[in-house]
């Protein structure tokens, strides 16, 4: 039988909805699994087989330290998803990577530490008539440092841009499109490539309301029947990831997180491959499906 770490973090006990289902499927799959905080002093990596991540959502604030841990831990177990992986999806600048190689993204600004925040959000608003936007930080997770504005709100957005700023963050400007409101967000999610289910994420960024500080945030979760076009820009995502970085075989798992544009064509939001939710609890028999390819990935 081999040995799993489902590995989470102190930050997120009590938030993760998927690890109880998943150490149960992975039990009926033939997998000794245990969760484990990545930072645990105690923990002998080298007892496990496979270290998962799963839930490490305060690695955000320790990008450096987190990087370090899973190097270490490669060396004596294997990671999933890959190192390289982690590397290249901890940080939102992929969106360009994923553009470049002909996928369609949200569009979205890059604003680097050194620049100046009013110049390059007016340089932003320039290029982009929408109505709203949003400025996030490039390293985080759920909706945390995030905040939406109105063209109105020029001022309050570029002191947000230049808190992340001062703070060595890297901002992402994006301009909020309309259909989230109504429609929010599909999340499509795929073991070992292949297709399993797909949800619906509820708007998280209501109108005047602050940045949220909590290390996740969800929205109203509900089950939904992915479209086809979406399920062509999530394969064509995962496609040019394989691609981008050199994968010889398909990952574990994908969270791939779409939403529409004003001419109603999905768009790519976010690609999640290091830390998602993938809401077992709306897909009955997702869990199962996860351990089982699990079980094959490990060759039990």
């Amino acid at each position: 039988m081999k040995n799993l770490a489902l590995v989470t973090a102190v930050a997120a006990t009590g938030h993760d909805d998927d690890l109880v289902p998943l150490l149960q499927a992975c039990a009926r799959a033939g997998l000794q699994a245990r969760a484990v905080a990545w930072d645990d002093a105690t923990i002998s990596w080298r007892r496990f087989d496979a270290a998962l991540l799963r839930s490490p959502w305060d690695y955000t604030e320790r990008l450096g330290e987190f990087l370090g841990w899973c190097d270490r831990v490669e060396q004596s177990a294997q990671l999933l998803n890959p190192l390289p992986v982690v590397r290249w999806n901890t940080d939102k600048h992929y969106l360009s990577d994923l553009a470049s190689a002909g996928v369609a993204v949200v569009p979205t600004i890059f604003v680097e530490p050194e620049a100046e925040p009013l110049q390059a959000l007016q340089a932003f608003l320039l290029e982009q008539p929408a109505a709203e936007f949003v400025v996030k930080p490039a390293i985080s997770a759920g909706a945390r440092d995030t905040q939406r504005y109105a063209r109105t709100q020029e001022f309050a957005a570029s002191n947000h841009i230049a808190r992340l700023l001062e703070q060595a963050r890297s901002v992402m400007l994006q301009p909020y499109l309309r259909s989230v409101d109504n429609a929010g967000e599909t999340a499509l999610v795929y073991f070992n490539g292949q297709f399993s289910h797909a949800i619906r994420k509820g708007a998280l960024l209501p109108p005047e309301q602050p940045a949220t500080e909590a290390p996740l945030a969800m929205g109203d979760i509900t089950p939904r029947d992915a479209d086809p076009d979406e399920r062509a820009l999530a394969e064509l995502a995962l496609s040019a990831v394989a691609r981008q970085l050199q994968l010889e075989r398909p990952l574990p798992y994908a969270r791939i997180d779409i939403v529409r544009d004003d001419q109603g064509l999905p768009t790519l939001l976010e690609l999640e491959l290091t830390e998602p939710s993938l809401f077992f609890a709306q897909a009955p028999g997702s869990a199962d499906r996860f351990a089982a390819a699990l079980a094959q990935r490990l060759d039990c």
